[in-house]
């Protein structure tokens, strides 16, 4: 198995072993065995990445490249990341605790296929011309005035990203970040470094300019330093909503732009006439394919009274089919949640769903035989009230409740009672009536029957309220890491 170099960042263009060798051991959350040791970024090396990031970015070639030169070097990285797809691929599984084909799709195949299309997007970009306008002159004559829209680089991306799928997300935000001209400090998970890291052995290979690309490892201080000091023009977060407005508290003073993916609580709408198979399946597989641990999850499935029994127990049949245990086994169809804190917020909201009066139809409980590791059975509640806290917070975890509903308006504002707005899911035979509700929903994304299947490379993705704010992916998403800069000028 591939593993990036033992406790190091990487630095200006060169791997650093921090002060004191200060490391921290990554553990497989299957097994809490140790595959290895990242290094922790302290004061001296976040000083260090910086300066590094600053400079590559007032003084060095990066910005003032044509994107088509830039794009080459990404082109560069991908093929050194696919050159070691199955040794990358298995690192990323025993840090993240992914499931085989969730390792395959969503932790690798997805972050290069959306690498690829923001390069192939960043190739086609130019100046966009603005109207032709006639002035009329104090002399009598007219003169014809134009303009140019132009995208320039925000300049230092600070790009902070969670411990779930890392590895599509650090691509997903480094790649557009440095099409555009910026440069880029990656502070990962501490959870998941190694996801990181490996991005920076790809840069070093492709020859990147030293300081474009740093990744630094940290604590929460080596955090709020970087999201503090006003050598950073952006940060892109993606995590809790909680540490997403502590961070943009500590953007304020310095006026950073932010990019926030932060949680959700997502609801899936299921109407009297939808194929109760299909969105069964889709809720198991939204709350069991990666233990539940997506801010996208469909969590809240709000089934209509007339179909609610059979859905509530094909949905039950189907968690207690998950075949649960260590994602070496091919056989195992949900592994583990990250560490045993992320286990025991589930259990919480368990027991407050208990205790407020839900009825626990299968799971709420730690597998037998699966007391190492962090597991924990796929958990369905039904006769859930949308108020309660089990229906409001998010769980991140493999737990999902059944609020019933009599009409679509119930439907609609039972799913736009919450604090998030990020995903949502309506599953019905009439596809225009699915349409219309989908209109109302207050979210950034809505899947009608399922949707397109995969998180689609050219579609923008990001919610609203709680959930955040800006968009990834797309070319909306490369267009984030710009600022626009407007050139007028006149002909005659």
């Amino acid at each position: 198995m591939h593993t990036p170099l033992q406790g190091k960042l990487y630095i200006g263009g060169e791997w650093i072993v921090p002060t004191g060798g200060a490391s921290e051991a990554v553990i497989n959350p299957a097994t809490e065995d140790v595959i290895g040791h990242a290094g922790l970024a302290g004061p001296a090396e976040i000083e260090a990445a910086l300066a590094a990031a600053r400079t590559a970015f007032d003084l060095g070639p990066w910005p003032r490249m044509k994107t088509t030169e830039r794009a080459a070097f990404l082109e560069l990285m991908c093929e050194w990341i696919e050159a070691r797809a199955d040794d990358l691929r298995t690192l990323i599984a025993r840090e993240t605790g992914s499931i085989h084909p969730f390792a395959r799709s969503m932790q690798f195949a997805t972050g290069l296929e959306h690498a690829r299309h923001y390069i192939e997007l960043a190739r086609r970009q130019a100046p966009q011309p603005l109207p032709l306008e006639p002035v009329a002159l104090p002399d009598g004559t007219t003169m014809v005035g134009g303009g140019l829209m132009v995208r320039e680089p925000v300049g230092v991306c600070l790009a902070i990203t969670p411990f779930n799928v890392p590895f599509t997300l650090n691509l997903g935000k480094a790649v557009p970040a440095l099409l555009m001209g910026n440069t880029v400090i990656l502070k990962p998970s501490p959870l998941t470094p190694f996801s990181a890291l490996i991005l920076a052995e790809a840069a070093e290979a492709a020859g990147l300019p030293s300081g474009v690309f740093n990744v630094v490892n940290g604590d929460l201080a080596a955090g709020e330093t970087l999201t503090t000091d006003p050598r950073v023009d952006l940060i892109t977060f993606t995590g809790s909503d909680r540490v997403g407005a502590a961070i943009q508290s500590q953007a304020a003073p310095t006026l950073k732009r932010c990019i926030m993916e932060l949680g959700g609580k997502s609801a899936m709408i299921v109407r009297a006439d939808a194929n109760l198979e299909a969105a069964a399946q889709a809720a198991l597989a939204s709350l069991t394919f990666h233990a539940g641990q997506a801010c996208a999850a469909l969590t809240r499935l709000v089934v209509h009274s007339a179909v609610r029994p059979q859905f509530v127990q094909r949905l039950a049949e189907l968690f207690r089919a998950v075949q649960i245990g260590d994602p070496a086994d091919p056989a195992t169809r949900m592994g583990p949640l990250i560490r045993a804190n992320a286990r025991d917020r589930v259990q919480r909201l368990v027991d407050s769903a208990i205790d407020d009066g839900a009825t626990l139809v299968t799971g709420g409980r730690i597998p037998t035989g699966l007391e190492h590791g962090f597991f924990y059975e796929p958990t369905l509640f039904d006769d859930v009230d949308n108020g309660w806290r089990v229906a409001q917070e998010e769980v991140f975890g493999p737990l999902g409740v059944v609020i019933g509903f009599e009409s679509d308006e119930e439907a609609v504002a039972i799913a736009n009672h919450s604090d998030f707005g990020l995903s949502g899911a309506i599953y019905s035979a009439d596809v225009g009536r699915a349409l219309e509700l989908a209109s109302q929903l207050r979210t950034g994304k809505v899947n009608l029957n399922g949707g397109s299947g995969k998180m689609s490379a050219h579609h923008p993705f990001g919610g609203i309220k709680r959930s955040g704010y800006g968009r990834e992916f797309g070319e909306v998403g490369l267009h984030e890491f710009t600022y626009i800069k407007t050139i007028s000028y006149h002909l005659a």
